[in-house]
């Protein structure tokens, strides 16, 4: 006892006298004879001096240590003006009055509850239910929940083993859950789906390192891509080290994917040694927002059944279609359709609770199914997935949810359709707004908003404003955007961390915003827009 009571007194003299340190440094460096500086800034000064000198190179890990792949790795939708954001947020809360704005607003990524949507209320009464099962057995439950979410809840509960939400689960998620969702597809699709043929996964992305893992050894293997891209597919390729094949979608014909260039950029690939392995394809597209028309899938589908290509169908936008004249079809459905089968074409398909009405970002869930492999492979597919254990617990309920919502009768659907529906029309209206004012902009085109959560406008850059970007060291639209950003408070991303077509410059820029605050983000952009086009002008 005594030596813990002098190991206390120890500790807490250490403690005061690093903390008598600490005021020591701030006040020398509030006095009139030291710069002004935060302890914040004045902590990271010193981290950098340690990392700038020559110091660093008796460091275990350098920049030039590390793996270069990584440096080669960019994610652009939480890159650099995103940091910039973050840290004009902190300032605004303290500096208010230095800003012409009184918010940040994130219109950078697809990320639908922090913008203000609402979770669908069935989703969230099951998954309450199902985490905190001790609801279950108190009469208060039926007066505060719907008859058929507790109904669900037990249902969902019975099949996870021991009841037990906390546990891990089976390697490609529980059994009762891709039972759902199997007949999700099924019922969405017309043709059988095979609950063997789910791989459960936090959100879709894990299912496209998966993927790519697995089909990548090299750079000498290549994954045909669209072009403007999301850039998971870049990232992923290049940590794995592989090779981007690009296609160019045609901004001219509505971001149209045409099979004259998958062939043109097939061939090219092929002539420089590069084996390429499989087809990916955004449908509904990100960041570009085109519907693919059903005859285009075909073309698509028979495209890599004749190269030999495995067709990575990333679908998570399947519900975010917003025009009377395109309809979303799942490449799935196509293939079966065209008579091709199992042993006819390898095609994995991506979901993802993240997106669509539903926007359950945080929840992190999804599925892949994963067609036309032979079982030696799915094996080794299997075994990549059991690299991870399984996929989180939740996720996999709501994914089960989103592909086995209420039915006409249950007690729940008239507020789940008032719901689903609210959401969907209100997102096909703030499309459709911002893609009008675009086109009123001075050198801005935006092609029509079919599906998706983007708007991804071409902007005409004056020639005195791309020198001002060359001279500032950035491409073109990162510096239309920084520049947007700190005038308006507006985070958007620039084309160039998509790619895009060589001398063209656009922004990707979310439809997530609030209806009621769309006006303001309209007039705050087109003020910023003349008042740039003005400075810049030729």
């Amino acid at each position: 006892m005594r030596r813990f009571v002098i190991g206390q007194a120890k500790n807490l003299i250490d403690h005061t006298r690093r903390l008598h340190h600490h005021k020591s440094l701030l006040s020398l460096a509030a006095s009139d004879s030291a710069p002004v500086l935060s302890s914040s800034r004045l902590f990271s000064s010193s981290s950098d001096m340690s990392g700038s000198d020559s110091s660093s190179s008796s460091l275990p890990v350098t920049l030039d240590s590390i793996n270069p792949k990584v440096l080669k790795c960019e994610y652009a939708v939480r890159g650099e003006i995103v940091n910039i954001a973050q840290r004009l947020q902190e300032d605004l809360t303290i500096n208010k009055d230095a800003y012409s704005f009184d918010e940040i607003i994130y219109c950078n990524i697809g990320n639908p509850h922090s913008l203000g949507q609402q979770p669908i209320t069935f989703f969230r009464e099951v998954l309450a239910l199902c985490s905190h099962t001790a609801l279950l057995d108190e009469s208060a439950t039926h007066g505060l929940f719907s008859s058929d979410s507790i109904e669900r809840a037990w249902k969902i509960l019975d099949q996870i083993p021991g009841k037990a939400t906390g546990a891990y689960s089976h390697s490609q998620g529980i059994k009762g859950l891709r039972d759902a969702i199997a007949a999700g597809i099924e019922a969405r699709d017309g043709f059988p789906a095979d609950p063997n043929d789910i791989f459960m996964t936090d959100g879709a992305t894990p299912g496209v390192h998966l993927m790519m893992q697995l089909l990548i050894s090299s750079e000498k293997d290549g994954i045909l891509c669209p072009i403007p891209q999301y850039p998971l597919y870049s990232a992923s390729i290049a940590l794995l080290g592989g090779s981007l094949v690009p296609y160019y979608l045609d901004e001219a014909s509505g971001w149209g994917l045409e099979i004259s260039e998958l062939k043109k950029q097939l061939e090219e690939a092929r002539s420089k040694g590069i084996s390429v392995r499989a087809m990916a394809v955004i449908n509904p597209g990100n960041p570009t927002g085109q519907v693919l028309a059903e005859e285009n899938q075909r073309e698509i589908v028979d495209f890599c059944k004749r190269e030999g290509l495995v067709l990575l169908a990333d679908e998570v936008y399947q519900e975010n279609v917003y025009v009377p004249d395109k309809k979303f079809h799942s490449f799935k459905k196509v293939a079966r359709s065209m008579g091709y089968g199992e042993k006819d074409i390898c095609l994995v398909s991506f979901q993802s609770i993240s997106k669509g009405y539903y926007g359950e970002c945080g929840k992190r869930g999804g599925y892949m199914e994963v067609t036309g492999f032979t079982s030696d492979v799915r094996e080794q597919i299997y075994k990549l997935a059991s690299v991870n254990l399984c996929s989180n617990t939740s996720g996999q309920i709501l994914a089960s949810l989103v592909m086995s919502p209420p039915k006409p009768g249950d007690d729940s659907y008239d507020l789940y359709v008032a719901e689903k529906e609210g959401i969907l029309s209100s997102l096909a209206k703030r499309a459709k707004t911002l893609e009008e004012a675009l086109n009123k902009l001075e050198g801005v085109t935006c092609n029509r908003a079919e599906g998706a959560m983007y708007v991804f406008p071409c902007i005409n850059l004056p020639q005195k404003a791309i020198a001002a970007a060359e001279a500032a060291k950035t491409a073109p639209d990162a510096f239309y955007c920084k520049r947007l950003l700190h005038a308006t408070g507006i985070v958007v991303v620039p084309g160039s961390g998509f790619r895009q077509v060589p001398g063209t410059w656009h922004f990707r820029c979310t439809i997530l915003p609030q209806e009621d605050k769309i006006p303001a983000i309209v007039n705050r952009l087109t003020e910023f827009h003349k008042s740039f086009m003005d400075e810049f002008r030729n």
